[in-house]
């Protein structure tokens, strides 16, 4: 099926291999380039199967995976043995195959005639660091969300039996007057389990704040994203981590677009239709830029005005969204050009009075690479 009279000087002499990757076992389809030969094999990954065929492998090997949640253990060990491991889009992969039928050894075989082509949709992948700064990142975004479903639960008991603090129900005056309330015996013990519950959250959560501000102290992109009006070490961490290397990013168009912040697009002939935001991309900085942006946007002028005008124009949900975008692209900036938040002012009231610069989007005429931002 595969010949080697496709391949470049580089890979004439080793072995390419396609791995369809799961959690209790992979397919491979393998091509020798130096006689042509294609095989198939299937590995289960109990015990050291997998290690022992990696490492019996003769130098140099390619290998090509598609991107999937339980690849990094696998990612570690072609790191270990000194293996190329290239990661692939699934969508763009599966794009490339236009018949009906999938099974592994198709998924196999699609894998590596798109390494032997050079079409190999490769993926950016985070350094380990990244990668673990990331768990901290998420592990404490979920333990906010199970805090924000105790606290739900604990005021709907309150406002149940008439007591409505609002906010206030979090004080220690107000956790003492809800564990005083004459309640029925079980709903009584669901409220101290979920009292003792929410404590445990706070006192976890205060230690995670901790280390995230640690950790966002210790990184010189973070600690200029926190000279931005609104940005705390939490938001300019996971932009610093999430992000990656911010130059592999064209212009705030694609930046957007990596983020899904960006309107989904029904549009054909010549009839542009716009639909709600596409959200393909990660949620957590999404999530952390429209948070942000609500404060940035009571401390920073430009953005200010900027959100005041797209209230009017498109209402509440709508303006926070774009105030967000326009401040994503922002930290974007600050750490592709490594300034803090008053040389990016600096830069943009230069280019205003120029003419040159749309408000929030200094550096180069119509933001990066001469790109007219959209609003």
């Amino acid at each position: 099926m595969f010949t080697p009279t496709v391949l470049g000087p580089k890979e004439a002499e080793m072995r390419i291999i396609g791995c369809d990757l799961h959690a209790r076992q992979q397919t491979l389809a393998i091509l020798d380039t130096a006689t042509g030969e294609a095989m198939e094999k299937t590995l289960t990954h109990s015990g050291s199967s997998v290690r022992e065929f990696y490492a019996a492998l003769p130098a140099p090997v390619r290998v090509g995976i598609e991107a999937t949640g339980t690849m990094q253990w696998f990612l570690s060990l072609m790191e270990e043995l000194g293996i190329d491991c290239q990661v692939g889009d699934p969508a763009k992969i599966r794009a490339a195959e236009p018949r009906k039928q999938k099974h592994d050894r198709r998924d196999a075989d699609l894998i590596l005639q798109l390494l032997v082509e050079n079409r190999f949709p490769s993926i950016w992948q985070p350094s380990q660091e990244l990668a673990d700064l990331r768990a901290l990142l998420l592990h404490r975004h979920q333990w906010v969300r199970m805090r924000t479903r105790v606290q739900n639960a604990l005021q709907a008991i309150a406002l149940a039996n008439g007591l409505r603090r609002g906010p206030g129900l979090w004080s220690r005056e107000g956790q003492s007057t809800i564990a005083s309330l004459p309640l029925a015996p079980y709903t009584a013990y669901r409220r101290t389990e979920l009292q003792a519950m929410y404590a445990r959250f706070e006192a976890d959560l205060g230690k995670l704040n901790q280390r995230v501000e640690q950790e966002a102290g210790q990184r010189p992109g973070a600690t200029l994203l926190m000279t931005h009006p609104g940005v705390g070490p939490i938001t300019a961490l996971a932009t610093d981590v999430f992000l990656g290397h911010p130059g592999r990013f064209a212009d705030g168009k694609a930046l957007a677009s990596y983020v899904g912040i960006i309107p989904s697009e029904y549009s054909s002939g010549g009839r542009q239709k716009l639909g709600g935001l596409s959200k393909q991309g990660n949620p957590l900085l999404r999530f952390l830029w429209c948070e942000a942006a609500a404060h940035a946007v009571r401390r920073d002028p430009e953005l200010q005005r900027f959100y005041r005008r797209k209230l009017i124009q498109k209402g509440l949900g709508k303006a926070r969204v774009a105030a967000a975008r326009k401040l994503g692209i922002r930290l974007w900036i600050m750490l592709r050009d490594q300034i803090d938040y008053h040389e990016f002012c600096r830069r943009g009231q230069m280019q205003q009075r120029s003419g040159d610069a749309c408000a929030g989007m200094p550096e180069t005429p119509y933001g990066a690479k001469g790109h007219r931002p959209v609003d």
